[in-house]
């Protein structure tokens, strides 16, 4: 793990709410999420596919397509500036520079003709003055520091010549080049054979412990969770629904959305025959959520008050969030 920020927060996001305007009526993609990620630490937002975790990255680093998507409230403070009050040309220096992003699928997010210097080249010729001699000598120093094997002659390859994990190597690379302060990792291993999404977070858990950045690292994924973050925040339907220190989340989860995600994850050394549980249903769309909670169709400790309203975040101790009326009663 990371280790834990000694008080400065580095991101402060507060009360974010983005919304998608389609022929389908008005989607709240986030609504109303407020997190904070401190130096040298780990944040990690996790939940099924659709509940907002890649739309909440996507709207700090201001990257939905404006229509349909658009920021309606809240702002999103960096280093405390209100990036969203940026313009966009302000955004272009913040992007790359201040915040470096992962993305999900890296053979899909590199360019398939341009090769790999020139794809690091240009996030530091955005960013930076080098020269072509002097950016080509740190794009070869990013590709040593992130671990690619025969790193002088990769510089010149281009995306279908690599592995996966090549691939991410470099999307990392990229992602650090300028000495981000804030790193979003958004489900960086998830294309990845086992062995390679080890070596891969064992590279970001080392990149951060060295630069000190803070890092919002997006899965659905708990075992990577236990073993990368700080803290989680949990997201149903475009909302925090619970939030705690790591060790405390999996040792007693408060919400039963969260408890049914680590009852749903495999445990080392946990009997072959073993059935794991399952949450029942699906993540409900955004055009037609509940009107109460939006867990409620599939909650086990649903009680009318649940279908008539919907919770809001309460802290029932030090350090941890919960929006749930059932929460510590089942």
């Amino acid at each position: 793990m990371g280790s834990v920020a000694g008080g400065s927060t580095t991101l402060a996001v507060r009360d974010l709410s983005t919304t998608l305007f389609t022929r389908r009526g008005e989607m709240k993609a986030v609504d109303g999420l407020s997190l904070t990620v401190g130096a040298g630490e780990t944040v990690a937002l996790v939940g099924e596919s659709g509940c907002g975790k890649s739309l909440t990255a996507l709207s700090i680093m201001r990257l939905l397509p404006d229509p349909p998507a658009r920021i309606v409230g809240g702002s999103v403070a960096l280093n405390g500036r209100d990036i969203v009050a940026l313009s966009e040309e302000a955004m272009l220096d913040v992007r790359g520079k201040e915040i470096g992003m992962i993305f999900q699928d890296p053979m899909s997010s590199l360019n398939p003709v341009t090769s790999v210097e020139r794809q690091i080249a240009e996030v530091l010729a955005a960013h930076t003055d080098l020269d072509r001699s002097a950016a080509r000598a740190r794009a070869l120093e990013l590709l040593e520091l992130v671990g690619m094997p025969d790193a002088a002659r990769r510089l010149d390859a281009y995306p279908h010549q690599l592995s996966g994990g090549m691939c991410q190597r470099v999307m990392i690379a990229m992602a650090i080049a300028c000495s981000p302060s804030v790193l979003i990792a958004d489900e960086p291993t998830t294309a990845l054979d086992v062995t390679v999404q080890a070596q891969v977070l064992s590279l970001l858990k080392r990149l951060q412990a060295e630069a000190g950045m803070a890092m919002i690292f997006i899965t659905h994924d708990l075992g990577v969770v236990a073993e990368t973050a700080d803290r989680v925040a949990v997201m149903y339907a475009g909302r925090k629904v619970e939030e705690a220190p790591v060790d405390e989340l999996f040792e007693a989860p408060l919400h039963p959305y969260t408890a049914g995600l680590i009852g749903a994850t495999p445990t080392p050394g946990a009997e072959r025959a073993a059935r794991l549980a399952d949450i029942p249903g699906m993540v409900p769309p955004l055009n037609a959520l509940p009107r109460g909670c939006a867990f409620a169709p599939r909650c086990k400790q649903v009680m009318p008050r649940c279908l008539e309203e919907r919770p809001t975040l309460s802290e029932p101790a030090p350090g941890r969030l919960v929006a749930c009326f059932a929460a510590g009663k089942g």
